[in-house]
């Protein structure tokens, strides 16, 4: 099946945006980008505002969507608000899961993302038991975002300790599968359907020995998968990782053989320069909405970029759903700390937020259009792509597309499925 899109401006991975452009879409590939066309051809669907190639969240955790507005109260840290987000876990089963990631991912696909990446650890049953299907909550997970449409890379989280050198405890059995090698045999029978697909995580130092990493390192070489881990989040991390190890937990990584062009790196706030060395070629997927949230601190995105890391960003804790703020939010947190405006460019951030360069023949025809005519664009500049960056948000987004197929949700329907799904877990009529 061939469909034509008459857009407006579409942004194909130069400095600006092309105006009239003709895209051609065979199956779920685009086969062909036509500029210039000032007018919609009869055979093609108008696409009026700015077409993209669709957001790519490269780091969520479903689950924590149901936090909130709940845990903004209070003094605390990133422990005190873990301890609130190790309750909800508490709450969660199959069904409820499904229910609430089904709904996240509808309110993703509202702002314009096209690709999750869910770093899944909530594996089994309470105590730690597994449920009939070992596979249970990854597949849920996977069936929401089939609902959905969306394209799902479903990492899955080895996780055996509660901290370094201690036991799992509490709600934290849950997450955990004995070893790496029963870890590995539970994600090799994931069930990846639709558009979703698998890869590794290791949690983090916290969660795994340098031992267990190797294993699940060799799992992901193996499959030829991605492999992710949460990295330097916090000092205290770090500073448990030099007791333990007598290095950072970048160089614990590097030493499992974890790190390379398939590893990615979520957070790497509290990251040396020696790290960053290390971390050449890899991905470092900054998730500023959370990291804020969470006082985490501020990515060193400028150092990570010139030291040749690949950029990213997440949702992560989901406390935010918009891709535009995670992007921009990179510089203008980096204004704050260094008092300099311009680290990174609006085409930087925006390769950061879709995962590439733009509109490209022969790749999915994955894409999101903003319109121009709300208040936030107005009067913006021919050239949209600043405005964008630093000024539009996920209410601006009207289409979404995944592999050539429009994904259409009502916002209403969305926000009563979600407050249906949040409110259950809290036991909230």
């Amino acid at each position: 099946m061939t469909l034509h899109l008459w857009c407006e401006r579409a942004w194909l991975g130069g400095d600006g945006v092309e105006h009239g452009v003709v895209l051609e879409i065979e199956g779920e590939l685009v086969s062909s980008v036509t500029t210039g066309v000032s007018a919609c051809p009869s055979d093609a669907a108008k696409r009026e505002g700015v077409t993209l190639p669709g957001f790519v969240n490269a780091h969520s955790h479903v689950f924590h969507r149901a936090l909130r507005g709940r845990t903004q109260h209070g003094a605390g840290s990133f422990w005190t608000w873990r301890a609130q987000m190790y309750d909800l876990a508490s709450r969660l089963d199959p069904d409820s899961l499904h229910a609430l990631a089904r709904a996240t991912y509808a309110e993703m696909a509202l702002a314009g993302i096209t690709t999750v990446t869910e770093f899944h650890y909530l594996h089994h049953d309470t105590g730690g038991r597994r449920y009939a299907d070992p596979n249970a909550m990854g597949h849920a997970v996977v069936a929401g975002a089939e609902d959905v449409g969306l394209r799902l890379l479903l990492v899955d989280a080895c996780y055996l300790e509660g901290g370094i050198g201690r036991p799992l405890e509490g709600v934290q059995l849950r997450f955990g599968d004995g070893t790496a090698a029963a870890w590995a045999e539970r994600v090799d029978a994931i069930e990846a359907r639709g558009h979703a697909r698998v890869g590794a995580a290791i949690h983090s130092v916290r969660a795994v020995t340098p031992d267990a990493m190797e294993h699940v390192v060799e799992w992901a070489g193996s499959h030829f998968a991605p492999l992710h881990a949460h990295v330097s989040e916090q000092p205290a991390e770090n500073a448990a990782c030099f007791d333990a190890y007598g290095m950072s937990p970048t160089q614990v990584l590097h030493e499992a053989g974890a790190l390379g062009d398939r590893f990615t790196a979520v957070h790497a706030i509290h990251v040396s320069d020696d790290d960053i060395g290390l971390l050449r070629g890899s991905t470092v997927c900054v998730c500023p909405t959370t990291e804020r949230d969470l006082a985490d601190g501020i990515a060193p995105s400028g150092r990570l970029r010139d030291g040749g890391v690949n950029l990213a960003v997440g949702s992560d804790s989901n406390a935010v759903v918009d891709l535009l703020e995670e992007a921009r939010a990179i510089e203008l947190d980096t204004r704050l700390e260094s008092g300099e405006r311009g680290t990174h460019s609006a085409v930087e951030l925006l390769r950061a937020a879709t995962g590439g360069a733009g509109i490209v023949v022969g790749e999915p025809a994955d894409l999101v259009t903003i319109g121009t005519d709300s208040v936030r664009l107005a009067g913006a500049p021919v050239d949209l792509l600043g405005a964008l960056v630093f000024a539009a948000s996920a209410a601006d987004v009207t289409h979404v597309m995944v592999g050539g197929r429009e994904i259409e949700r009502d916002p209403e329907s969305v926000a009563i499925d979600l407050d249906r799904a949040v409110r259950a877990l809290w036991a909230e009529s």
